[in-house]
């Protein structure tokens, strides 16, 4: 038995029949070049399935598709506006943020739910919002550096008048 679902990717509407167990990460693997969203670890413990559901940071791998019905989802590919990257995305590139790239989607909305709901963290309280997510190769500490520098530059952005 399929069941019908309706889920907006990056402002494009995918409608499909789908298994009810089907997971979001792999509705959204199984879209043409949308493979950002990394499957990693299946458990929740890696975070490098994560995206936006609905603004809200979420591990894919532990929704189900038909979980997202009628929901707007968001991944690594749709987070840069109009040809620009995220200031999140800018900041991991310009601090290097990131080595093999396979966690780097997950830390970045990581980043994003910790920086929507705290603008200016400490490095303490970066770190904490990052807990939920592995790298293996980076150390850490430029991903909080990247994060630090998103956040000044989405700060500068709001006072400036922009959205950040």
């Amino acid at each position: 038995m399929k069941v019908p679902v309706s889920i907006q990717i990056n402002g494009r509407l995918y409608e499909s029949e789908v298994e009810p167990r089907k997971l979001l990460v792999h509705f959204i693997r199984d879209l043409d070049n949308l493979t950002g969203t990394k499957v990693g670890c299946d458990t929740s413990q890696c975070g490098a399935c994560t995206v936006l559901l609905d603004g809200v940071a979420v591990k894919s791998c532990t929704c189900l598709a038909v979980q997202a019905d009628g929901a707007e989802v968001t991944t690594i590919e749709g987070l840069a506006q109009n040809g620009e990257l995220h200031p999140l995305q800018e900041a991991f590139w310009n601090k290097h943020g990131l080595q093999c790239g396979f966690c780097t989607p997950g830390m970045i909305f990581a980043s994003h739910e910790l920086l929507r709901t705290n603008p200016d963290p400490t490095d303490e309280e970066i770190r904490h919002g990052l807990e939920g997510n592995l790298c293996r190769c980076t150390g850490y500490q430029n991903i909080v550096r990247s994060v630090r520098e998103a956040a000044d530059i989405m700060n500068a952005d709001t006072q400036d008048g922009g959205e950040g």
